[in-house]
């Protein structure tokens, strides 16, 4: 059973920020976001307010040994050093309190040096018996690795102290290094009584002038420490709790507004899945009964519709059944509206369905059909306004201040126009880049609402489509180009202003021109907007022209034999699924180190290969294997004195070992790197466990110091830390399968109160519950098979009772071994309880698997 865990943070917008710009009072904020102390992502910079909006969402996968979360929020400076205002800091237990997630307004407090601690200190300890009513402590201070920066060279000189009572004793200091070595034993005099001694270890770096920096602190609780016995452990450096306490009483520097979730499940072997997943697809098969495992869900979920969504999604496109999962919502939708004209403009689970759907199959078509104008409008930054109240705002500008507002709007409308129309054109011919299945899926959605509303008029066919692909798809891709992936910073307010006008458009164009009277202002792009509306409607013809046998070429569009891979692409294995400019240097290039030995190339990334040439048009490229991939690491600034560096060791076809260092432009386009790569690699089976985060410059590791050329034995852990989630994610079946049940489990009592003990049954129900096992133990209960569901019926099950149907109809359950038997009247209490005992099973096997780890860590902690 192996663990899989994720963080949702959204940084939504902070207020009362202190003004950093001496001449405006104002400032330009953005934040940087650390997850134990490891930079992960950074926002956009917000310019020239104190009340910034961001509204960025990030999704990441966990390491093991998460501790907290932190967001740091700076004023950009184009001349000098970025200025820090002010940081908050969320534990993981705060997190784990609140499983619906924390959305709340956080108080800024000022960055003390002291807080800023990292990394984990090796200390050996042995419990001695001594004379005279005392104990000796022997401790030896090994190593220490991924301390913190505290001199200016990125690195740092430090020393350890040995702290009890009036005992101290410190360590020589190690120079120019995050991971000193020290191997040196003390011997501490402790009382008979051990009860409540605890030893002090402290990291210092070491100050020719002024006081040393503390670096961190550990304790060793001695009462746990077995007598006669050498114990061996790496301790997590914390900051001092006093410093933590005087922070919060700092100045007041204005809050931040986050929401975060954090969610930690374990993962059971996938034949424990496969029966809820079977009921899953049993439930879109089913076409009559409107009570089934999938509308229950709905009734009882209580994460975000949106993540339910996007897990539902990936389900069904793993199982290659995502067009009849699609079919069976909009069917769903369909029967419980009346109204045309409000027909999916809700946030039922089927819209969302249906928009999570078209953006994990759909964003490279989306990408390729926007990106050139969308970078286009950010180059030019061309200022334009068509509301009269809002002119004033171009006016401002020198070369436009002897303009008549007719003219400025006349201006503004004529550039408005050529973009409105650029990007017309360039969905109009984007019909052969939409992914089949896309177009298949609106096929099926076009279908399904004329048999719906037979009699209303011809636009209804079209606009449930545009509503879909021109209002939820094409019009917020423009207007938020970064939460898209088609930008890497938000639009300023010269740029946004144009988006914003821009999607307007767009959203009259899908509307078909209907409610394009409701901004007067807007009548400028009426005749391109009208003139576009007949033009899109035969687009959509073209798209939907597609047959079945077309489709089926789609790697999604009919079953996947191998149930049993894990990891599974939504896209092709050669598609490229990340590419751009990079700054390249190989580890054995030139022993000279200079920012020149790093040369400028194109990088194309897929989930067999990355490869890179001298410009983005060469075709003989430059491949590694992305099974020869050992390790993707950061790397130190100190190592080449240059930031948002990315090593990668990997095997070359001799079998040699390499490393490529990467540059990238920024610490966005480091993480969105190192992110992908990492996520293509993940099931490779030589991945490195250590490494060395500098470089081996002269005869030596910048890092460690260590004289041992090969990176096989590295100074620091290899710690794979958070990935970022987006759509480029390969499906894991098993994760998502555990994200359902895990929604269904906690409302099962909903369930069950709703639909057997309130119904109309005939009798009572007896059920068996996780917690009453008896006989078997763990290792029946880890190692029984699943349920096989059909029809709605359990046909061989184990452990949990029996469904079956008699010659006479009715629906009966029999328990084993007691042999009861429960009468249900009708489908819909025979599908819950077939749920609810494939909901037990699963507890079950989480209970036998968690006893059974239980039961290996104590055997692991007897034999220590």
């Amino acid at each position: 059973m192996v663990k899989n865990t994720s963080l949702y943070v959204r940084i939504g917008e902070a207020k009362d920020l202190p003004g950093k710009d001496l001449i405006s009072r104002s400032s330009d904020p953005y934040c940087l976001i650390k997850i134990d102390n490891e930079v992960v992502a950074r926002t956009a910079t917000v310019w020239k307010t104190l009340t910034p909006f961001w509204g960025e969402e990030y999704f990441f996968h966990l390491p093991g040994g998460f501790q907290n979360l932190s967001v740091y929020v700076f004023d950009e400076d184009t001349v000098s050093e970025d200025d820090i205002i002010g940081k908050v800091s969320v534990d993981k237990d705060v997190l784990q309190d609140t499983p619906r997630g924390l959305e709340k307004w956080l108080q800024l407090v000022k960055v003390d040096r002291d807080t800023e601690v990292q990394g984990e200190i090796h200390v050996e300890a042995t419990l001695l018996e001594a004379g005279g009513g005392y104990k000796n402590l022997k401790v030896e201070l090994l190593e220490a690795r991924d301390l913190a920066v505290k001199d200016k060279t990125g690195s740092s000189d430090p020393f350890a102290r040995l702290t009890f009572e009036e005992q101290k004793f410190d360590t020589r200091i190690i120079k120019k290094t995050r991971f000193p070595r020290w191997h040196e034993s003390f011997t501490l005099a402790l009382p008979e009584s051990l009860e409540g001694t605890v030893v002090d270890i402290t990291v210092w770096d070491w100050d020719r002038v002024g006081d040393d920096d503390f670096m961190g602190r550990a304790s060793l609780t001695v009462s746990e420490l077995p007598v006669g016995r050498t114990v061996r452990r790496w301790l997590r450096l914390d900051p001092r709790p006093e410093k933590e306490q005087n922070s919060e009483a700092s100045k007041n520097l204005g809050s931040i507004r986050i929401r975060a979730r954090y969610s930690e499940e374990r993962i059971l072997p996938s034949q424990y899945y496969q029966p809820l997943v079977d009921l899953l697809v049993e439930s879109v098969l089913d076409t009559e009964c409107r009570s089934t495992p999938l509308t229950m869900l709905e009734e009882v979920m209580t994460l975000d519709r949106l993540e339910i969504a996007t897990t539902l999604d990936k389900i069904f496109l793993g199982q290659g059944m995502i067009l009849p999962f699609l079919d069976a919502l909009i069917r769903q939708e369909l029967q419980q509206s009346s109204d045309i004209n409000t027909l999916f403009r809700g946030n039922s689970l089927a819209t969302k369905c249906f928009d999570q759907f078209m953006k994990l199959v759909g964003m490279p078509y989306l990408l390729e059909t926007l990106q050139p104008i969308i970078d286009t409008i950010y180059e030019e930054r061309k200022h334009v306004e068509l509301d009269p109240c809002k002119v004033g705002s171009i006016r401002r500008r020198v070369s436009m201040k002897n303009r008549s507002e007719g003219y400025l709007l006349e201006h503004s409308a004529t550039i408005l126009t050529e973009y409105l129309a650029s990007i017309v054109n360039c969905i109009l011919k984007s019909v052969d880049r939409c992914p089949p299945i896309l177009r298949m899926a609106l096929k099926q959605l076009r279908q399904r609402v004329e048999d719906k509303f037979p009699d209303n008029d011809s636009d209804c066919k079209y606009l449930c489509l545009s509503g879909f692909l021109f209002l939820r798809f094409f019009a917020p891709a423009i207007l938020s180009p970064k939460l898209f992936f088609l930008r890497d910073q938000h639009p300023d307010k010269y740029v946004g202003r144009t988006l914003t006008l821009l999607a307007k458009a767009v959203q009259t164009i899908g509307n078909l021109g209907i409610k394009s009277g409701k901004e007067h202002w807007m009548q400028p792009l009426s005749p391109l907007i009208q003139d576009s509306v007949c033009r899109i409607k035969d687009f959509l013809d073209t798209l939907l022209d597609i047959d079945e046998t077309e489709s089926a070429k789609h790697e999604f569009s009919k079953s996947v034999p191998n149930r049993e891979a894990q990891k599974r692409s939504i896209f092709h294995r050669t598609t490229t699924i990340k590419e751009g400019p990079l700054k390249k240097r190989r580890a054995e290039d030139v022993s000279v180190i200079t920012p020149f030995t790093f040369k400028k190339r194109y990088f194309w990334l897929s989930y067999d290969s990355l490869s890179y040439a001298k410009h983005a048009e060469d075709q003989v490229r430059n491949t590694i294997l992305i099974e020869w991939v050992c390790i993707v690491e950061c790397v130190d600034e100190a190592a080449f004195q240059l930031d948002h560096l990315i090593q990668i060791i990997y095997h070359d076809a001799q079998g040699g070992l390499k490393t490529l260092y990467l540059q990238a432009k920024d610490v966005n386009e480091q993480q969105q790197w190192l992110s992908a790569i990492r996520k293509t690699c993940v099931s490779n089976p030589n991945m490195l466990n250590t490494f060395h985060p500098g470089a081996f410059r002269g005869s030596k590791w910048t890092c460690c110091l260590q004289s041992s050329r090969t990176p096989y034995v590295g100074c620091s852990r290899a710690h794979n830390a958070a990935t970022l989630g987006d759509w480029r994610d390969p499906l894991d079946p098993d994760v998502e399968a555990q994200i359902i049940y895990s929604q269904l489990r906690l409302g099962k009592d909903v369930l069950r109160k709703k639909y057997l003990e309130e119904s109309d049954a005939g009798s009572a129900v007896s059920r068996r519950e996780p917690e009453e096992d008896s006989g078997n133990g763990t290792e029946d209960d880890a190692n029984s098979p699943p349920a096989v569901v059909t029809n709605s019926v359990v046909t061989k099950m184990t452990i949990a009772p029996l469904l079956c149907i008699p010659a006479d109809g009715s629906v009966v359950r029999t328990h084993k071994p007691c042999h009861k038997t429960v009468s249900y009247h009708d489908s819909r209490m025979a599908s819950a309880a077939t749920l609810l005992d494939v909901i037990n099973d699963l507890e079950r096997a989480h209970l036998a698997f968690q006893r059974r780890a239980q039961e290996v860590k104590q055997d692991k902690d007897e034999r220590a």
